[in-house]
């Protein structure tokens, strides 16, 4: 898999994605296409429609034309790559997939998109059955949907719409927001380790059902300490620092600190130009700790130190734009 795929999936229902539209689903629901984790598949598992399937599939077309479904991102940005994996589908595969997109403001209905202008980002493309086809897309524009065409018909596992989140902040102008949240456009640039889990799933947004929905490292044993940095949505200055250890009972840290820089005055590659946002500061498991930061200098990065390793569910930075 490509590069791109390590950027967020700007489509995740957990990220807040829904399939809002399809022009047929009758073998297996749209909503499937969007769904977090690998697609599973037992065999032999019949329901009234035939055999079951962690996907999105649609009948057998009888007449001219194809088959589509529209995503609404649930983090509008740059989209970097699409992945349409085929997954478990191997005798109903479509032939060929393509991918289009759209920036649409506000809260439009299926009517509304149908009518909107749509740019190709991924042109009709060959597919196989049962694998994951990984298509880089060259485009530098915003993009609030994306609609799926399958030709003729068939059935898709997955769609994956990786790249930059780029949400409009001017809802909060003159509020505090949550300068590390992925959604308002923050993201996770360096990493120690991400041994069991993404490091960016402690910017994601809601809260972790469960370890795997968090970030957590392997086992140290050399005596150091793991870490992350997020590069913030906007610079900042933090007020309230949230370190979330949520389902971690026996793997949390002991203690973590919290460091930032303003990347406009100094570079992020000399130690010394970093300062104390949080002290070592003991934690406990399974639990979320909010601290208030009394410094008043922005920042554009923070860097998190967890001593010496383990998970940490979310991490919230709430403060104010500069």
């Amino acid at each position: 898999m490509t590069d791109f795929t390590r950027l967020p999936d700007l489509a995740l229902r957990s990220h807040g994605g829904a399939v809002v539209a399809a022009n047929d689903e009758s073998f297996a629901e749209r909503e499937n296409l969007i769904r977090p984790g690998r697609p599973e598949f037992r065999p032999h598992t019949f329901g009234a429609k035939g055999q079951v399937y962690d996907g999105w599939e649609t009948r057998r077309r009888r007449e001219p034309g194809h088959d589509w479904a529209i995503v609404r991102l649930g983090l509008p940005g740059v989209v970097r790559g699409v992945v349409v994996d085929t997954a478990w589908f191997k005798g109903n595969y479509p032939p060929h997939a393509s991918v289009e997109a759209c920036e649409a403001g506000g809260h439009p209905g299926p009517a509304e998109l149908l009518r909107a202008g749509w740019t190709p980002i991924v042109p009709r493309s060959p597919l196989k059955g049962d694998a994951e086809h990984a298509f880089e897309v060259h485009d530098g524009r915003r993009y609030t949907h994306v609609r799926l065409n399958i030709f003729p018909d068939g059935g898709v596992a997955r769609l994956r719409v990786h790249g930059e989140v780029l949400p409009d902040l001017t809802l909060w102008e003159g509020l505090t927001i949550d300068l590390a949240a992925l959604e308002n456009g923050a993201l996770v640039t360096a990493c120690s380790d991400e041994f069991y889990s993404s490091p960016n799933n402690v910017i994601a947004p809601g809260l972790a059902r469960h370890q795997a929905e968090g970030w957590e490292t392997a086992r140290r044993r050399d005596g150091g300490n793991d870490w992350l940095v997020v590069r913030l949505a906007c610079p900042g200055v933090i007020r309230v620092a949230e370190l979330d250890t949520a389902n971690l009972i026996f793997n949390a840290p002991a203690a973590a600190t919290l460091s930032g820089i303003d990347a406009r005055t100094a570079s992020p590659q000399d130690p010394g130009a970093w300062f104390g946002l949080l002290p070592r500061t003991a934690l406990r498991p399974d639990t979320r700790h909010r601290f208030r930061l009394d410094g008043e200098r922005p920042v554009t990065h923070v860097r998190l130190d967890i001593h010496p390793d383990g998970g940490l569910a979310r991490l919230r930075l709430h403060g104010l734009p500069d």
